[in-house]
């Protein structure tokens, strides 16, 4: 045994280093290195080196050198060291050799087989490797491609390096401290299927990535060393769903759009929750409208039809449609119009159905209006019924429900999508219109003929700007050439991050609407025509009728006061009654004057003191007021908008009136009041008189109209026609309040002036 020791001590180390199977050197203090031969093999150099920082690349020669120092001092360490041609790094341990000198042990994990490799980079599959610095030690091809930079631009690159464009699967800037490399570090646990979106330089694009982080350890440490992080782009899969969200936000506007209760069941025909619109008009909640409860909300009568009807549709996998009435949430029975069509899966299996319940209550009172009214309208209306229940009939699609005709645009201008309405008013098939440019196509010309282009289209300008925009009259072209008069709503579409993706644009055909316009038109042009007569009557009343009148009346006079008391007493009252007759129809025109110039003049209205007219009234009536003992009191301190000469005309003639038609022996009582409601001021007129009964109430404001004869009250039946004219030419109105014997109430409503006086009471006897 001393021998053998003795012959140990002799042999030369740099024997020993030879024979060790894993790579070893052994650095001198003067900085020299020996290799064995692993070393000199997996480094590709002779054994012997003057410099051994040069064996080892430069990011890791100062690491390797701060640990060769620290054995200088008797202190080992162990750390990952980057290897050239290798996947993962070496395990370094750095151990003190004596005289200053240190021993380098390098351990080399087992490689991933190359066919692994190759199989990552088939799949697609990016994997990175990162020290615990998170410096990038490599990366394969897949990864590569993934990330758009070469390995020499990655190596060394670390998850907090700025040149990283990062954003999460929302859109926000990715913090380096929640990225799964820097969690995965941090916890010790693997951070699994991180989705966020990396700007790639080499495609010029932003690209989706599913991101898992494995922590890695060596054996005896308590951190990771590594991060092993496998890429996966779901770019296109991401875009795909993204599609789905867009058609599926198309349908929900698309369903926003119609005015009909939609509604789903699965595939047995059994409600599931949860169905808001069903909840929302029938009052049902989720328990009671669930399986077949819905039917509790269906008419008694119509119950087993419905349940027959369903029944057979679901059995069949075919289309469901019946009429029946519905209980409202307000308890009212409501005639609907249903009508389900199943969807499918691709083996033709039911997959659920969807239903619409369209209000038919204004389409069964308007057919039995106009069956009552004309007998031979009979078949139009049952066409125009066929062409409403076809204009909304449920297919495949919901947009075959709607009556208006919609039609959907992508960003471009281009028809995605198009329902049988508006292909029936357009005249042109659906396939016609898929793809399509709709401005070209339907919407090339006004109505005069002239060009109409496509950046003045509301419909282009919303693709732009994303303003929604209704437009009550424009034009669309018929396929056959003519024009169509539409009005139409255009809204906008927008993805999930609120850019526009499209439009939507619903519409309606107008003509019907355009001849009752013209109508209304011609009507006008009658009732101006009509003013115009009533203008020159009244001009030849102004003059031809009065001129003859006032001969009758002069020879009348001259009549009377040449030969009074010289014929008998008959022919004098003869002479009285020509003379009363002369004055009442000279009396009667000037009134008929008046009523046809009312509002004829367009003189601007100012502020009127109410104050102010009654003192004028007050002076307009002095001699009723003293004939019959009447007192007149008024509270009215606001003022109004209009034209102080007829509000005094008004006034008077009301307050005359009350004067008038006072019961006998009881001296009449007038009181004038008035209050502002806002835009509006409302002024009665209060009397203690005889009353009117409620059945004379709007006869008494016609032209003409009288309730007593001449010989119980003077007057032509014309005043309080004048009068309703004066306050409606005001934008006002006039009404009376009144019962046989219990007095009169007149109330008048008229536009306020924009300041009002003080109040000041008054009272006239």
């Amino acid at each position: 045994m001393t021998r053998t020791r003795q012959a140990f001590a002799q042999a030369d180390a740099a024997d020993f280093l030879q024979a060790l199977p894993d790579p070893v050197l052994l650095i001198g203090p003067d900085g020299d290195a020996e290799l064995n031969a692993a070393a000199q093999a997996l480094l590709g150099l002779p054994g012997h080196a003057p410099t051994w920082t040069a064996l080892f690349s430069p990011a890791a020669a100062p690491l390797l050198h701060i640990a060769v120092d620290a054995a200088g001092r008797g202190e080992p360490s162990q750390l990952p060291l980057p290897l050239p041609s290798r996947t993962l790094p070496a395990l370094v341990t750095v151990t003190p050799a004596g005289a200053g000198g240190a021993l380098l042990h390098l351990r080399l994990p087992e490689e991933t087989p190359e066919v692994a490799q190759s199989l990552l980079d088939d799949l697609g599959l990016g994997v990175v490797v990162q020290d615990r610095e998170t410096r990038i030690l490599d990366a394969n091809a897949a990864a590569l491609e993934i990330l758009g930079l070469s390995l020499d631009e990655l190596t060394g690159r670390t998850s907090v390096d700025p040149r990283w464009q990062t954003l999460t699967a929302e859109g926000e800037p990715f913090r380096p401290e929640e990225r799964p490399v820097m969690r995965a570090l941090q916890t010790g646990e693997a951070q699994r299927d991180v989705l966020y979106r990396v700007f790639n330089p080499r495609r010029g694009d932003w690209r989706w990535l599913n991101v898992t982080a494995l922590p890695r350890w060596t054996a005896g440490q308590a951190q990771p060393d590594q991060v092993l992080s496998v890429l996966r782009d779901v770019t296109e899969r991401h875009r795909l769903l993204q599609r789905l969200q867009d058609s599926e936000a198309r349908f929900r506007t698309l369903v926003q759009a119609t005015s009909q209760m939609v509604w789903t069941a699965a595939s047995d025909g059994e409600f599931r929750a949860p169905q808001p619109n069903w909840q929302v008009f029938t009052g049902q909640t989720e328990q009671e409208y669930l399986r077949q409860g819905w039917l509790d909300a269906i008419h008694p009568e119509d119950r087993a039809g419905t349940l027959a009807a369903w029944t057979a549709a679901v059995a069949q996998a075919g289309m469901y449609t019946t009429l029946h009435r519905i209980r409202r949430a307000d308890g009212v029975y409501v005639p609907m119009q249903a009508r389900a069509v199943p969807v499918c899966h691709a083996d033709g299996s039911v997959r659920e159905w969807i239903g619409t319940h369209t209000d038919v209550s204004a389409v069964q009172a308007a057919e039995a209006q106009l069956r009552a009214s004309n007998a031979s309208l009979e078949q139009r209306v049952a066409d125009r019924t066929r062409e409403m229940a076809e204009a909304t009939r449920f297919s495949s699609l919901l947009l075959n429900a709607a009556g208006e005709g919609i039609f959907g645009l992508t960003l471009q201008g281009r028809a995605a999508f198009a329902n049988p309405a508006a292909a029936r008013s357009l005249g042109y098939g659906v396939e016609r219109l898929i793809g399509a440019d709709l401005h070209d196509l339907i919407h090339h010309h006004h109505e005069s003929g002239e060009p109409h282009p496509k950046h003045e289209c509301p419909i282009y300008l919303t693709l732009r700007d994303g303003e929604t925009r209704r437009v009550e009259a424009d034009t669309f072209w018929h396929a056959d050439g003519r024009a169509i008069p539409v009005s139409y709503v255009v809204t906008p579409t927008r993805d999930h991050a609120g850019q526009i993706t499209g439009a939507v644009t619903m519409f309606r055909d107008v003509t019907e609407r355009r001849r009752a316009e013209e109508q209304l038109e011609h009507t006008l042009r009658e009732l101006r025509r009509s003013n115009q007569d009533l203008s020159r009557f009244a001009s030849i009343a102004s003059h031809d009728l009065q001129e003859p009148l006032r001969t009758i009346g002069n020879y009348a006079d001259l009549l009377s006061r040449r030969y009074q008391g010289q014929l008998d007493d008959r022919a004098d009252r003869y002479l009285a009654f020509l003379r009363e007759a002369v004055t009442r129809m000279q009396s009667l025109i000037q009134d008929l004057l008046h009523f046809s110039r009312l509002g004829r003049d367009d003189q601007p209205h100012e502020p009127v003191s109410l104050d102010a007219l009654m003192h004028q009234v007050q002076s307009n009536v002095r001699a009723s007021l003293e004939g019959t003992g009447g007192r007149l009191t008024w509270e009215t301190p606001h003022a109004v908008l209009g034209r102080p000469s007829l509000l005094l005309q008004l006034l008077t003639n009301l307050i005359s009136n009350a004067l008038k038609f006072h019961q006998e022996g009881q001296p009449p009582v007038v009181t004038v009041r008035s209050e502002g409601t806002g835009r509006t001021v409302h002024v009665t007129v209060r009397d203690n008189g005889i009353g009117i009964s409620s059945e004379y109430h709007e006869r008494i404001f016609d032209i003409f109209q009288r309730l007593h004869g001449r010989a119980e009250y003077e007057g032509n039946g014309i005043g309080l026609a004048i009068g309703r004219k004066i306050a409606e030419y005001h934008g006002g109105t006039l009404r009376v309040e009144s019962s046989s014997g219990q007095g009169s109430t007149f109330h008048l409503t008229l536009p306020a002036a924009p300041e009002s006086p003080a109040p000041t009471p008054q009272e006239t006897a």
